[in-house]
């Protein structure tokens, strides 16, 4: 049942003023600041009262839209039983639906007795707004393009100067236009939300450009959205016009105000005990199941509450349709570990304005238990790391992988009808924003992550990567060449599995980060992508491969083969595979043939997918049973007639 409190906290307008609430029951009072227009001086503080549930409101009657205000907390300052309590800090309401500012790290934010007001974002009042409501925007099996807003904007040749690296700048004909192009279905926004730079890069001289470090839930980054939730909302607009929907990237798991050295901003300060977890029976040592230094509590009805009240949000205000979960294992914890049916997943399925919503879960977190992929209850979706480690193994020439390729391409069923599912659930991707990049995966053997200031230490050290010969940036034609096709290849088996696909900005057209594997510190031109060096001829490659899974329903259906005429696997003699072909530990190539609608023949007809791993070029025999013959779909990978060129994957149809 929806919590009565739900409508009563943040800052709500009223015709007798704005009444302003906020839950604490830990604290022993709780003081409205209001500020003036500037948000830099401080006009009043005001008492506020304790009611029922612990809400502490307050109604102000001259506070009108645009009013700025914050909150102090007054109490016990015990770190070691939990308690943060201390009325220097100025704290940002959990509830702020915009903010005045973006935060910026400084050490007195964790320094008790220091007042912070002239370093802490001011909420903002604000008008109810609403989106037009209407069904989420996504097809099945379709293209999840995930984008950071502001490095895919910010050396855009076309996008106006004053527009790059916002959220406005995706709506640019420009811009749009290269979606349709590459078959993009909806746009994942890595987070928009508020967030803080981690305290060790400041004195590093360098800024957290990816956003996983949010303070508030609600309040969109000026940084990201200086236009605040209209800009947000027209944009989702005019994708929707376009027939591209817009999913969030969203983090529940933690907030940056980290570890208990960490800085008091907003929950920390307002009620540790309930929007944290503790280890039990010692409420000062903060649970860390994120690595970042502390862990949110979703299973409490009040933490679960705000999930769901800006999930709602979002949705209402600005049209968004879907949601990814960051570390989505954290929203199923409880004390006794992960659980499918938690109170939180089961309220976020059953809510009427969030059950119709695209739900995206990264299934794990590095908490006990952990790791939950094929375990979260539908309709979320899931990241397929295994199906993405597999196609780089595959791909690397790893042996024994012939297998656990055909595994991926067919949906993951031995992952995903483990609890009793007839349909994969699988987002199927080779590269993301945390990794290298798709070019980066074939162009370096190791991370590079010297400009982050860690030694290279930080980052994943085992990538599945390979470099072709040459460690990183080259002027060897040659290995050049590799590179692209082995991206080519990379970028065509994605598209040929089942399930949704998943496809980082920029790695259509072979970005670079030069080796990093964890630029989420580096807001500059190891992530800006640019525009000038995109290679066309994989632009062109990822726009034909989308017009592929548009063509044949096979890959808009995401229920499981039965093996009963639905798909076959052949070797290139055209014969089918045998227990020895699939054990074989030097098996290199691998033919899925399937039945499947074509939208251009207008009818059934068969797709083979052929696959080939190896450094030569091998002769095909596609079996004809029902045409006169086959044509093929990607002329790149075909080496002459009845062969399949080197390191590619070829598409072919059956002529009827």
């Amino acid at each position: 049942m929806p919590n009565p409190l739900a409508s009563s906290l943040g800052a709500t307008l009223t015709a007798s003023g704005t009444t302003f609430a906020v839950r604490s029951s830990s604290a022993s009072g709780i003081e409205l600041c209001l500020y003036d227009a500037t948000g830099d001086r401080e006009l009043r503080r005001l008492p506020m009262q304790r009611g029922a549930d612990d809400v502490h409101s307050l109604t102000v009657p001259d506070a009108r839209a645009g009013t700025r205000y914050g909150f102090r907390a007054s109490g016990s300052y015990d770190p070691d039983h939990g308690l943060w309590f201390d009325p220097a800090k100025l704290l940002v309401d959990p509830y702020a639906r915009e903010l005045d500012r973006p935060f910026h790290y400084d050490p007195r934010l964790s320094a008790f007795g220091d007042d912070t007001a002239d370093l802490v974002p001011k909420a903002i009042v604000t008008e109810p707004q609403s989106a037009q409501r209407q069904a989420p925007i996504f097809q099945a099996g379709g293209l999840i393009y995930e984008v950071a807003v502001r490095p895919f904007t910010m050396l855009h040749p076309e996008v106006p100067e004053q527009q790059r690296g916002t959220v406005a700048a995706l709506a640019h004909p420009a811009v749009v236009a290269h979606l349709k192009r590459i078959g993009v279905s909806a746009i994942e926004l890595m987070p928009i939300t508020a967030w803080i730079d981690e305290r060790h890069l400041p004195p590093l001289k360098l800024t957290n450009g990816w956003g996983y470090n949010p303070i508030a839930l609600m309040a969109l980054d000026p940084r990201l959205v200086p236009g605040g939730m209209t800009e947000l909302r027209e944009t989702v607009a005019a994708l929707h016009a376009e027939g591209i929907g817009t999913i969030l990237d969203l983090v529940f798991n933690h907030s940056g105000e980290s570890d208990r050295f960490g800085a008091t901003l907003s929950m920390r300060g307002l009620d540790n005990h309930i929007y944290y977890r503790h280890a039990t029976d010692r409420p000062g040592e903060l649970v860390n199941d994120t690595g970042t230094g502390n862990t949110i509590a979703c299973d409490h009805p009040v933490v679960s509450q705000l999930i769901l009240d800006s999930l709602r949000h979002f949705v209402l205000a600005a049209g968004i349709d879907g949601f990814r979960f960051d570390l989505g294992s954290v929203l199923g914890r409880d004390i006794n570990g992960f659980n499918s049916d938690a109170v939180l997943l089961s309220e976020i399925r059953a809510d009427p304005v969030l059950k119709d919503r695209v739900l995206i879960a990264e299934p794990w977190d590095i908490g006990p238990g952990g790791y939950q992929l094929g375990n979260f209850p539908a309709p979320f979706l899931e990241w397929n790391d295994r199906a993405r480690d597999d196609l780089r193994r595959t791909w690397r020439g790893d042996s024994h992988t012939i297998g656990d390729l055909a595994t991926a391409l067919a949906g993951s069923s031995s992952i995903f009808s483990r609890n009793g599912g007839e349909q994969t659930r699988s987002v199927n991707f080779i590269a993301a924003h945390d990794g290298f990049t798709l070019m980066d995966l074939v162009s370096y053997a190791g991370k590079h992550n010297e400009a982050n200031g860690e030694d290279n230490r930080d980052g994943h050290n085992e990538n599945l990567s390979w470099n072709n010969g040459v460690e990183g940036a080259t002027a060897d034609a040659e290995v050049l060449g590799f590179r692209r096709r082995d991206v080519m290849a990379l970028l065509s088996t994605l598209f040929a599995t089942r399930g949704a696909i998943m496809l980082t900005a920029g790695d259509e057209g072979g970005r670079t980060q030069r080796g990093n594997n964890n630029a989420y510190c580096q807001d500059n031109a190891i992530t800006w992508v640019d525009w000038s060096t995109l290679d066309e001829t994989l632009i062109a490659h990822t726009a034909s491969l989308s017009q592929i899974r548009a063509r044949f329903d096979v890959f808009r259906d995401t229920t499981f083969f039965t093996g009963n005429g639905d798909v076959e696997w052949l070797r290139f003699d055209g014969q089918p595979m045998t227990t020895g072909d699939w054990e074989s530990a030097t098996a290199d190539h691998l033919v899925m043939l399937l039945s499947t609608g074509d939208s251009v023949q207008n009818r059934r007809t068969r797709l083979a997918v052929v696959i080939n791993r190896s450094h030569a070029p091998h002769p095909v025999q596609l079996p004809v049973r029902h045409g006169s013959g086959w044509q093929s779909l990607l002329p790149s990978a075909t080496a002459g007639i009845g062969t399949i060129a080197a390191r590619s994957v070829g598409f072919h149809v059956e002529i009827l």
